[in-house]
Order: C-alpha cells, then structure tokens, then sequence
C-alpha cells in the first residue's frame, strides 16, 4: 500500500462536551488497513451524515471521525484481483462514514466487498447526485413494482418529498408512468415539486387530518415514506386494500400509533427499505436501473454542489429540517 497520502477531510470531534466539524489535513497511512484504497472525486449529504456529524453515538461510536456514508472515485491501489487502479468505482452504506472513515475525506480504504464499479452510461458525478438517497429511493420504487403496483392502480403517495430520498422517488415514479401525489413541510415547494413530477402537492397539515382514527378513507394505490411518526401512520391509514407502504425515514419520532386493522383488515403491507446491507448484487441491478432505464433527465434541478468548506452550513440546514434536494460534495473544488 502507499505508505503516506496527505489529504483534506471533514472531522467531527467533541470538545468541551460540544461537538465540532472541521476541515483538517490527514494521512491515507492512518485509514482502516483494508484491500482498496479509493481516491474520493464526490460524495454527498445524506441525514445519517447529519447524524454522524452531530456526535450522534447511535451512528457513530468513536470520535473523532470523518462522517460521509457515499464516496464516488478512482482505485489509487488495490490488493484484491477484483479492482485494479484507475477503476472507477462507487461506495455506499456498509459500515462507511459510520464506524470507518468516509466520503467526506479525498480518500477512503474499504473492503472490496463494499465496492460497485460504475455502471456504463453513469458519470462518478451523476452517482453522487443519486447517492444513498437516490438509491433508496429506487430501491422503494422496486419494492412498489416488486408487489404488483402499476401505474393504471392509482396516485403514489410519497411523504417528505422535498429531500433528497423523496425528491428522487418523484422523478423516478413520474418517469416511470405513475401519478404522484407529494407531502411537504417546506413552504413555497408546490412549483417546485410539480417541476420533478408531482401532479398535486399536499401540506402536512392537509394531511393529517383525524390522526388518532383506527382507519382513514382509502386515497393511494401505494406510497414512499420518508418521514415516520404520525406521517407514515396517517400513510398506512390511508392506502388501499392489498397495497403497500414503504419507509425509510425517521425524521419524526421513530413511535408508531398503528393498530392492526389496516393489516388484518385492509391486507395492507408495510415494508423497511434497508440501504445499509443490502445486497452486493441486488446493488449493482438496481445502480443499472438508474444508469439506464430510470436515469433522470433534468437531475441538475435538484442538485447543489457544494466544497468540502461549505459542508458543515449544509450539515446545519439538514439538522434543523430545511434541506431541499440533493447535496453533493466536489472533495476537490
């Protein structure tokens, strides 16, 4: 291996029982001893990162720590056969950015199981306008056709549209065929919405009408939700018979208020969408899909590049729930 790199990376420390985030200067000697070291060209925000970033010990045990759960790059140096330098690759989830240092820093080693290299037709930058979001997403959208939801069924509901797992979900139901139908929080996000694919955008307050009520009137052929808490109740409550819910968010409180009867008498399903572990496989077929067939014209609209020095405002505006779209992070702007 190269014995010493010296690279920029973003740090989360505490200090004097706060915790800090600072740009500081590292050693690629001083990374995690595994097989493939990955020059990082773009990484980009996801809410774990938030979290990670913010000392939270449910994410990351042992600070400090260089937080990024998504990393886009070139192989500088490989052990295993698989990779080669000059490979250009992504990785996602596993263990990066929460216990291992991650794509917040110009490079990374990883084990070469957590590696996909770049599908044909995907440029590194567009990997990371996708990112864990925009593979969460598409995973949503395969779990809804995986259970037999076609466009002709109805209006897909997709909570917390405005982010960037929700934003991304639009675009691909819309490209797909599928009427949407988006919940935000965020004012002013109706034009916005309807920009990316959204036929009708509802308010929170809209939508959580007579929240405490065992079932609702059924409205959606399925939905994404990003959100949890009351919001994914209210979603359960309200899509049709033999349909499903998808989740991944916890931006509410994680407690549920769900009785059984949208299951044992609606046949309603509701399925965890789990980007972290998912797959190797499962991985490289659903980075095809969106290298091809739900690649998104227009990706530009809502995605902001941002350097490694203006990452910790964005960390910030995620924290305090006023991220809108995808960040993406140039490591070397």
């Amino acid at each position: 291996m190269l014995k010493d790199i010296k690279y920029k990376a973003l740090v989360a420390e505490e200090k004097t029982g706060k915790f800090i985030r600072t740009i500081k200067t590292l050693s690629a000697k001083d990374l995690p001893q595994n097989k493939v070291l990955v020059k990082v060209l773009y990484s980009s925000l996801n809410y774990k990162d938030s979290l990670s970033a913010s000392g939270n010990k449910g994410i990351t045990k042992k600070y400090p720590h260089t937080p990024g759960i998504d990393a886009a790059g070139i192989v500088e140096e490989s052990s295993d056969s698989s990779f080669k330098k000059g490979d250009e690759v992504i990785v996602t989830n596993y263990d990066l950015g929460m216990n291992t240092s991650g794509g917040f820093g110009q490079y990374i080693r990883v084990p070469e199981e957590w590696i996909v290299k770049l599908p044909e037709n995907m440029t590194l930058r567009e990997s990371m306008m996708y990112g864990t979001g925009g593979f969460t997403a598409a995973l949503s959208v395969l779990k809804l056709i995986d259970h037999g939801i076609t466009p002709e069924k109805g209006k897909i509901l997709v909570t917390g549209a405005s982010g960037g797992v929700g934003s991304i979900a639009v675009s691909i139901l819309s490209k797909s065929g599928y009427s949407v139908a988006a919940v935000s929080g965020l004012e002013d996000e109706s034009e916005y919405l309807k920009s990316i694919g959204a036929e009708i955008v509802i308010t929170p307050d809209e939508f959580l009408r007579n929240p405490d009520k065992p079932l609702l009137k059924t409205k959606w052929a399925a939905a994404i939700d990003n959100v949890g808490g009351s919001v994914l109740d209210t979603a359960v409550k309200t899509v049709f018979p033999h349909s499903i819910v998808t989740t991944c968010g916890k931006i509410l409180p994680p407690e549920l208020k769900l009785t059984v009867y949208p299951f044992i008498l609606r046949g309603v399903t509701l399925a965890g969408i789990d980007a972290q572990s998912c797959p190797l496989d499962y991985r490289v077929k659903t980075w095809k899909k969106l290298a091809d067939d739900w690649k998104i014209e227009g990706l530009e609209s809502i995605i902001k590049e941002i350097s490694l020095e203006e990452l910790n405002e964005e960390i910030e505006l995620m924290i305090k729930g006023r991220g809108k779209g995808r960040k993406i992070i140039n490591l070397w702007k």
